[in-house]
């Protein structure tokens, strides 16, 4: 099972080996130490923390395999399947591979379902990770979105992991929603850098107006500095800019993670993520 500790034995390396291309990217083109705003020194792995709230989405039947077992008939009506289309129009968009949705039956579980997974998990998107951890996604969104004791339990996780010394939060894919509503919530962290990676906070009609947020798009809390970054072939980052929802504040930012478009570490690793972190670790 994973957990913070795990994922700070597999992820601080690619967190740390992002800083350290900024920092020799600006170095390159600045041709000094360090550009304005920027940390004079690097992050060590004594500076990172993960927040983990998996197990919290499994029941506890399911809490000791590594992933549940799940099939296009799990996948419900409602927020499920709105989700579901939405990954397989952007798939159709961005991978010719993809056969786009028929409009005609979109919203028809569970035969359609079936297809849209069969569509999804012949992208170059999906068929690295399977359809059960395709739909194990699919699934968390949707109960963190709908289930309000779950998403309490979620909160307070990302709560007991922020400290008096944390100037910056990074939230990866549903972990951008939920560093959002944090921030939203709690204005008197010392948080001021908001790093979001493959977000889907820009769904218009399915997660943004879900947002616990009032109005959903306000600024989130005290941060002064938000950055989005974005693979194009994100799939779950359907609408990869942000700033018409939360405003012209925040820095948008395209990067290429190859075929592993929505991988954390391929995030992590970008320069343009130690930017924005490094950015944030000097304020």
């Amino acid at each position: 099972m994973t957990g913070a500790r795990s994922l700070h034995r597999d992820l601080c390396p690619e967190l740390l080996d992002g800083t350290a291309a900024a920092q020799q990217v600006a170095q390159q083109v600045a041709r000094q130490a360090a550009p304005q705003g920027m940390a004079d020194e690097l992050p060590t792995a004594d500076d990172v923390a993960f927040c983990f709230y998996g197990r919290l989405f499994r029941g506890e039947e399911e809490v000791l395999a590594t992933t549940p077992y799940l099939d296009a008939g799990d996948i419900c009506e409602g927020l499920d399947s709105e989700l579901l289309a939405a990954w397989w129009h952007r798939a159709a968009v961005v991978d010719d591979r993809v056969v786009p949705p028929d409009e005609e039956v979109l919203g028809r579980a569970p035969r359609w379902a079936q297809r849209a997974v069969l569509a999804l998990s012949r992208s170059r998107f999906f068929a690295p990770v399977g359809e059960r951890v395709l739909i194990g996604d699919l699934k968390q969104v949707s109960a963190y979105l709908t289930d309000p004791s779950l998403r309490r339990s979620v909160q307070h996780a990302v709560s007991d992991a922020i400290t008096a010394d944390t100037r910056v939060v990074v939230g990866h894919s549903l972990g951008s929603v939920v560093v959002y509503e944090a921030l939203c919530a709690h204005p008197e962290w010392p948080v001021h850098s908001l790093v979001t990676l493959g977000s889907p906070l820009g769904l218009r009609h399915l997660v943004f107006p879900r947002l616990a947020a009032d109005p959903p798009g306000v600024w989130p809390g005290g941060v002064s500095a938000w950055t989005n970054i974005t693979d194009r072939g994100d799939v779950v980052a359907v609408e990869e800019d942000l700033r018409p929802l939360f405003g012209p504040r925040l820095r948008q930012v395209r990067i290429d993670n190859g075929v592993r478009a929505h991988d954390l570490g391929r995030y992590l690793s970008a320069a343009a993520t130690g930017a924005a972190i490094l950015a944030g670790f000097g304020g």
